[in-house]
C-alpha cells in the first residue's frame, strides 16, 4: 500500500497521506513519497491545484517519533548534518512552498506537530469540525522545524504563535477559525 496516494482528476491533484494506522505520522517513506508528489504536481501542466488530506481520522500527526528520535538522540555532528540535508525529521514541505500553484489543506482530524506545519505551508486551510491543531513539539522538548514558526507567525501573528508554540495546547477547529489558522470550518 502506498503511503501517499496521488490522483489527478479534472485538473485537480488529490493528495492523501495514507498511513492511517499511525495517524499519518511521517516516516522516511511517507516523507520521500510526499516530496515526489510535490515535484510531479509542480511539473505537471495538466494539474492546476492540489488538495492534500489524510486517510482515516488524522490529517497528519507529525513525525513518527519511533523512527525520528533515534536518528537524532545520539547523532554526531556529521550525522546530524546528513540527517538534516536528507530532510530527516523535517523537510516535509521541501519544495512545496516553491510551487506557484495553489495547495489546499483539507484538515480532517489531527494536524499536530509536523502535520500542523504541513497545513500551514498550504495556501488555503479548510477544517472539518473534528479537526484539531497543535504545536506538540514542545511536549517532547523539541521545536518546530521546516519553517513552521515563521509560517505560524505569518498566518496568526506573533502573540498566537507564541501562545501555541510555548504551551503546546490543542486548538479546536472553531478556535482555529477565530485565530485565522483556517479559512473555513
Amino acid at each position: 500500500m502506498a503511503k501517499v496516494d496521488y490522483e489527478k482528476r479534472e485538473r485537480i491533484g488529490y493528495v492523501t497521506l495514507n498511513r492511517p494506522e499511525a495517524l499519518n505520522a511521517l516516516d522516511d517513506e511517507l516523507n520521500d513519497a510526499l516530496w515526489s508528489v510535490w515535484a510531479d504536481f509542480h511539473a505537471d501542466e495538466t494539474v492546476d491545484v492540489a488538495i492534500v488530506t489524510g486517510a482515516g481520522k488524522a490529517f497528519c500527526s507529525g513525525a513518527d517519533l519511533k523512527s525520528f528520535l533515534p536518528k537524532w538522540e545520539h547523532a554526531t555532528m556529521l550525522d546530524a548534518r546528513r540527517n538534516a540535508a536528507r530532510g530527516i525529521g523535517g523537510g516535509i514541505t521541501r519544495g512545496q512552498h516553491r510551487i506557484p500553484k495553489p495547495i489546499i489543506a483539507a484538515v480532517n482530524g489531527f494536524a499536530i506537530g509536523g502535520g500542523f506545519e504541513l497545513a500551514l505551508a498550504c495556501d488555503i486551510r479548510i477544517a472539518s469540525e473534528k479537526a484539531r491543531f497543535g504545536v506538540f513539539e514542545v511536549r517532547h522538548g523539541l521545536h518546530q522545524g521546516d519553517g513552521g514558526i515563521v509560517r505560524l507567525v505569518a498566518v496568526a501573528g506573533i502573540g498566537t504563535a507564541l501562545d501555541l508554540t510555548l504551551t503546546g495546547r490543542e486548538v479546536s477547529a472553531e478556535e482555529a477559525y477565530r485565530l485565522g489558522l483556517v479559512s473555513k470550518v
